[in-house]
């Protein structure tokens, strides 16, 4: 991942996030336009296999994956 010859060295760390970045950006994206609990609109992208996750808990839950969403803000944060 050495960009030029000033560049510092990668660490292993640095260098697979950079791969995941990558990978992940070269994936098919979809874009779910939802409201947040606060009446915010909110425009979510996911990768092709974060959507088909959603769409799996939306419709297990009887929701469509826009409400599903708003449900799960309404969750407390983890930590």
């Amino acid at each position: 991942m050495n960009a030029s010859p000033s560049a510092p060295e990668a660490t292993p760390d640095d260098d697979a996030f950079v791969r995941a970045l990558v990978k992940t950006s070269r994936q098919r994206t979809v874009h779910l336009k939802w409201t947040d609990r606060d009446g915010t609109a909110r425009l979510t992208t996911l990768t092709a296999a974060e959507a088909s996750r959603v769409n799996t808990l939306a419709r297990a839950a009887g929701l469509a994956p826009e409400a599903f969403l708003r449900a799960a803000a309404h969750r407390p944060a983890a930590g």
